[in-house]
């Protein structure tokens, strides 16, 4: 282990994977409660938002795994990808920011409660990842996100047609379903298929919620 990130609320490491490679780890026990979100699951949804971008074939969340062995016991392990910490949504280009329609239909499925700007890096080759969902996947609609650049806009239809591909993919019995069942509960996964049915049905990105809050706290 080479040291602790500590700005966050619940425990995370900065660990060694191999000879070249570190990774970030998040121990389940390091985990602190939720009013809304079950005891002991954000390692899982980690592992659930790296699954559900493999699906959609977009690259966006770096290599996750859940480990059950670990310094502090089971949880997730990440690779930590090369970035400059100083760079994130409130910094970027406008350039870099139009990348971000991708970004913006994933937390939409996930329904993403914390999309902060710190949590949508950079990487030193250019390459946009996003980190940080131990807070996706709740049944009740919880999205709050920093990305509402795209507000009112038609989904590109690449996109619409890569999100087809997932509901095909998300059908039950499926791997992904069985893979996805591992960590998310069987309400969260019918309200992750319905969400992608709703975004199928009306491919447009949303307008911010006037009557609810709809970004994170703090925004970075």
């Amino acid at each position: 282990m080479e040291g602790q990130f500590t700005w966050g609320s619940n425990y995370t490491f900065l660990v060694r994977v191999g000879a070249e490679l570190e990774g970030v780890y998040k121990p389940v026990k390091g985990e602190q409660p939720l009013w809304d979100f079950p005891s002991e699951t954000l390692a899982g949804r980690e592992v659930a938002a790296f699954l559900l971008s493999e699906a959609l074939g977009w690259q966006l969340v770096p290599p996750t795994v859940f480990r059950s062995e670990g310094p502090f016991g089971p949880g997730s392990l990440q690779l930590r990808v090369p970035h400059d910490p100083e760079q994130h949504y409130f910094t970027f280009e406008d350039a870099v920011c139009q990348r971000l329609r991708p970004a913006a239909v994933f937390d939409l499925l996930a329904n993403n409660a914390d999309r902060k700007g710190g949590h949508i890096l950079l990487g030193d080759d250019g390459h946009l990842w996003l980190i940080d969902h131990g807070i996706c996947f709740h049944e009740e609609p919880k999205l709050r996100t920093v990305i509402w650049d795209f507000a009112g806009e038609h989904i590109p239809p690449e996109l619409v047609e890569d999100v087809r591909s997932l509901q095909a993919k998300l059908r039950t019995g499926g791997e992904l379903s069985e893979q996805l069942a591992a960590y998310l509960s069987p309400p969260e996964l019918d309200a992750l298929r319905q969400r992608v049915a709703a975004l199928l049905a009306q491919p447009v990105f949303p307008h911010p919620p006037e009557d609810e809050r709809y970004m994170p706290w703090p925004p970075v």
